[in-house]
């Protein structure tokens, strides 16, 4: 098993109000997760938000937490709700009402990969999805949420930015209506999330480090962003999806020549958001 739901990397000195988290980066793979799956190491790893986390890893630096996954997505997804399980899947479970999420297979335990690929070749017993459940999805969201109440008592306002990576083609659609194809879609929920000034700033800082960056289409938040998203309590959340050819070779899954350049560009948006909330008084001293 992942030998831990999460790791967490603090900044020397509490400077800032943003969290910054990659839930999708895990890739500790259990050996009995690959043995049970039709699936071979490399074909697992696609729903995978492959290097997310070194992209943004540096964000201690600018005095911001940094969370990131133990467990591997295609192994429970943490940007699911704990309910979302999948009965075409997990034994003994009655049908429910209508959920896309589930019915595509991409439930809180995935029945897929990218492309619709199965993982199993059978079901799961329901013990097996809790236990991951109680192991991994549960432990990150408790550490998620007391690093954002930290934050929240330390600076007046939490911002969690929820890193994520999308397909290229993924845009094929918006770059196919005539607009210049994004690198970038930041989802607030269509404004649920988080709040406009936030959100400006955000993006104000991808396009300022050169990034072309959209909002909320395709991709305007899952469970964390509406799970975490409460501007009216001071606490925003916004996701980040980055375009992944920009950085790695899709099919491969390794980073390409670009990635240096990549990781330095977001080196600079990551200490300019960094700085979002940063001369509000505290509520409560360090």
């Amino acid at each position: 098993m992942p030998t831990s739901a999460y790791h967490v990397t603090s900044p020397g000195r509490d400077r800032s109000c943003v969290v910054f988290a990659s839930p999708h980066s895990g890739r500790k793979y259990p050996w009995t997760f690959l043995r049970s799956s039709v699936l071979d190491e490399h074909a697992i790893r696609s729903s995978e938000d492959a290097f997310v986390d070194q992209l943004f890893e540096c964000a201690p630096e600018y005095g911001a937490v940094f969370i990131k996954a133990g467990a591997p997505r295609a192994f429970v997804d943490l940007n699911r709700a704990r309910d979302e399980l999948d009965p075409a899947l997990i034994e003994g479970l009655r049908r429910g009402g209508h959920n896309p999420r589930i019915a595509s297979g991409l439930g809180v335990i995935p029945r897929v990969v990218a492309n619709g690929r199965a993982i199993y070749r059978g079901k799961l017993t329901l013990a097996e999805a809790q236990r991951r459940i109680d192991n991994y999805w549960l432990p990150y969201h408790l550490k998620l949420q007391e690093l954002l109440d930290l934050a929240h008592q330390r600076h007046g306002q939490a911002v969690l930015i929820d890193c994520h990576s999308m397909p290229h083609e993924a845009m094929d659609g918006v770059a196919r209506s005539g607009m210049k194809r994004p690198d970038i879609v930041l989802g607030d929920r269509f404004g649920a999330a988080a709040s406009g000034d936030v959100v400006d700033r955000v993006e104000a800082a991808f396009a300022a480090a050169g990034f072309v960056v959209t909002r909320n289409t395709p991709f305007a938040g899952a469970y964390i962003t509406q799970a975490y998203g409460r501007p009216d309590r001071a606490q925003h959340a916004v996701q980040v999806e980055i375009d992944r050819s920009l950085y790695m070779n899709e099919t491969l899954i390794r980073p390409n020549g670009d990635f240096e350049q990549v990781q330095a560009a977001l080196r600079q948006v990551v200490a300019e958001v960094a700085r979002i909330g940063r001369g509000r008084i505290p509520l409560a001293a360090e």
